[in-house]
């Protein structure tokens, strides 16, 4: 790659010069003589090979190349300042980015709510967010490449904290054979129906999390296929309320009336790579995500807002 002819302090000089309006305020602020700011914008010039500056009157206005020219520095000057800051905070301990891997069912509502208040505290931390389906989250967790991890499994060796609840029930099309028997539903009911499985992510003990031994199994790769089979009539599934309000509002999916165990209440848990010193960055995103996990959950707006990602949720 050819190195630039242009240095960053050539651009900033000749952002003052606009900003400030003429070489004489440009060379005040700047701390400079005007003889220096005129001449870097001139060997600019020399420089680009492109006229920057045009005489009006007594004032130097840009050109139309200039004024292209200008608008694209802007953005160039005001990134490299970002780069030194995130340099300075990660001399002072800061992390350039936070690894969170979360299980799909999680309602991503708080997630939303917890990141777009993590952004202005951030100092330019980044989150790389991963979603990923039960054992998944684990295996993320154990292979040391997340910081942080949101799952409803106990994982052995991890002291986790005590998040909220996800609401799953047991639902099926309103026109669905089950739906028509008009009475309590045992299990042997069920298995002789078809049943939509999510795939398991993990790769070291994936889990049939839910699955009744039913014959009849489709297994689909994300919560929102789930959701599209099961509004479509293709069989039943435990779903999350908060992924099936609309669809559930509207009488498209009703509740299977159960005997027992049509609504189940996994608590999940909030986990942090213990193989890793926690930096201010990550202790900020955790006490958000605790904060906004407190909270009430938003009504559902429908499964078009729902993961995209693997989540296995019979």
């Amino acid at each position: 790659m050819k190195a630039p002819r242009v240095t960053l302090d050539q651009w900033r000089t000749l952002q003052a010069v606009i900003d400030h309006g003429g070489f004489a305020q440009a060379a005040e602020m700047l701390h400079r003589s005007q003889s220096s700011v005129s001449y870097t914008v001139a060997r600019m010039q020399e420089q680009l090979g492109v006229p920057l500056l045009r005489i009006d009157g007594r004032k130097a206005v840009l050109t139309e190349a200039g004024e292209v020219l200008l608008r694209r520095s802007r953005q160039l000057v005001m990134q490299a300042g970002q780069l030194e800051d995130l340099a300075h905070h990660m001399e002072q301990g800061w992390e350039a980015e936070v690894r969170l891997v979360v299980d799909a069912a999680y309602p991503n509502a708080k997630l939303i709510h917890a990141l777009t208040d993590f952004m202005p505290q951030s100092r330019g931390c980044r989150v790389r967010l991963r979603e990923e389906v039960l054992s998944g989250v684990e295996d993320v967790l154990r292979d040391g490449t997340a910081d942080l991890a949101i799952s409803a499994l106990d994982i052995n060796g991890y002291l986790g904290t005590g998040l909220s609840s996800v609401e799953f029930v047991a639902v099926a099309h309103a026109d669905h054979p089950l739906h028509q028997l008009q009475r309590k539903l045992s299990v042997q009911d069920l298995q002789s129906q078809m049943q939509i499985v999510v795939r398991d992510s993990g790769q070291r003990q994936p889990r049939d999390s839910g699955w009744l031994g039913a014959e009849q199994r489709w297994t689909v790769g994300s919560l929102a296929t789930s959701v599209g089979f099961v509004s479509s009539g293709l069989g039943f599934a435990w779903l999350p309320r908060h992924m099936i309000g609309r669809e559930l509002a509207e009488g498209i999916l009703k509740p299977l009336p159960l005997i027992q165990g049509g609504v189940r209440r996994p608590l999940f848990y909030l986990y942090t790579n213990h193989n890793k010193p926690l930096g201010p960055a990550t202790q900020i995103l955790i006490d958000l995500i605790k904060t906004y996990d407190a909270q009430a959950q938003p009504a559902s707006v429908g499964s078009a807002q729902a993961s995209k990602q693997p989540r296995n949720a019979s």
